[in-house]
């Protein structure tokens, strides 16, 4: 007597550059019993030889792969390696030049305390990135054994995690800054952004650390890769895996986001404010300032919902349908598979964004950049030359631009 039965088996393919972005692939196929009862086995997961034991073939629908994933990996591989390229031009520029600014006394440097810890983290997630390619060109096999896997996870994973909060303490200051920046001495500010910074590492660690103790590197499930992949508890695997994305999202976006809006649009509008209670004389001047100001801000706050938001709506949609509340189908599967992997690559490019937004479009960081290296023009050559500024003459000095006062 033959039965039908529908099995829906989840082969988990672990994303780079995280684990915490896997999605079920599926592929549709026809098995019989004594067939599943083999790849069960293979696979370790249970013992079905009793659940099968009064059939004669099991039908498992598994769903077709509705695009070229190679393609799909190896255009990931190039938009990460075009990720690490800039971010680790761009950020290491940003920490040589804040190291620098810090012989400065002046205490306009004091607020680029946070700017140097949001560079040297997304600088450690785009050092990481490389190993996360190689595992991508090689249909996500993992070479490097599980401690670099632990270890590669958990410097990604905390330094995500540090840039998207320094973002969010970044707001927090500077509204602060603008609007009480009678009220304390910069020795106390200065020592509780240290406290901020400390606690936001901290944090990002603990965030980070559950995911991390459940990273293994297996076999995949044909068994002829090694993979990198969490390993949770068989009793309540999927309970753990949809409360790490929740935890993630929850941490990553639904926190962060509303602090960052909300502190930037109360600096927009102390700008406001502060522009209409300006005198007549250099209103004008004032005005133009602060409306380049506020459009500052907004792009601020527009390109982290842009680079993250979609991220996070798929993370969402997957976490849902694991839980049963959004319905599982072959075409949303594929589409997740996809905007996973699409999504999660525009998130990672905030890390290019960031040194543009909060450095190179700052006047105080192109002084201090200008006085990093200027360039020179030899009249006895007629060529343009970069120098060092450390022993420049008066007149030489002269060719950089005042520093705006804050």
């Amino acid at each position: 007597m033959s039965s039908q039965n529908p099995f829906l088996l989840d082969f988990w393919c672990a994303l780079p550059p995280s684990s915490l972005w896997s999605s079920p692939q599926h592929h549709k196929m026809s098995l019989s019993a004594a067939e599943l009862e083999e790849l069960w086995e293979d696979l370790g997961e249970l013992n079905v030889s009793d659940s099968f034991s009064n059939i004669s073939r099991v039908d498992v629908m598994v769903c077709t792969t509705a695009f070229n994933r190679t393609a799909l990996l190896y255009s990931m591989c190039v938009l990460y390696t075009f990720i690490f390229v800039i971010g680790l031009a761009a950020n290491g520029l940003v920490l040589w030049v804040n190291i620098r600014a810090q012989r400065d006394s002046t205490p306009r440097h004091e607020t680029h305390m946070y700017i140097a810890h949001l560079a040297v983290a997304d600088l450690c997630v785009c050092v990481t990135l490389p190993v996360w390619v190689s595992s991508l060109a090689q249909h996500g096999h993992w070479p490097f054994g599980e401690v670099a896997c632990k270890l590669t996870h958990l410097l990604f994973s905390v330094n995500l995690f540090g840039s998207i909060f320094f973002l969010a303490c970044m707001s927090v200051d500077r509204y602060l800054s603008v609007t009480q920046h009678r009220e304390e001495g910069g020795a106390r500010r200065k020592l509780i952004r240290r406290a901020a910074c400390f606690g936001v590492w901290l944090l990002a660690l603990v965030a980070s650390s559950p995911e991390t103790y459940f990273l293994r590197a297996v076999k995949s499930v044909h068994g002829d890769t090694m993979v990198c992949r969490p390993e949770y508890p068989e009793e309540n695997h999927r309970e753990w895996m949809v409360g790490v994305q929740l935890s993630f999202i929850l941490l990553g976006f639904v926190l962060p986001f509303p602090v960052i809006a909300v502190f930037y649009a109360l600096l927009a509008r102390a700008f406001s404010r502060s522009s209409s209670s300006s005198s007549s004389s250099s209103s004008s001047h004032l005005e133009q300032e602060r409306r380049v100001s506020r459009r500052v801000i907004l792009a601020y706050i527009v390109i982290f919902l842009a680079c993250w938001g979609p991220y996070h709506a798929a993370l969402l949609v997957d976490a849902l349908s694991q839980l049963g509340l959004v319905p599982l189908t072959c075409g949303l599967e594929n589409v997740l598979y996809v905007a996973l992997h699409l999504t999660q690559c525009l998130s990672l490019l905030h890390c290019c964004f960031n040194p543009i937004l909060y450095n190179f479009i700052n006047r105080n960081y192109r002084y201090d950049l200008m006085k990093a290296f200027i360039f020179k023009y030899s009249t006895r050559t007629g060529l343009a030359r970069l120098i060092e500024t450390n022993n420049m003459s008066e007149t030489e000095y002269s060719a950089v631009e005042n520093p705006p006062l804050i």
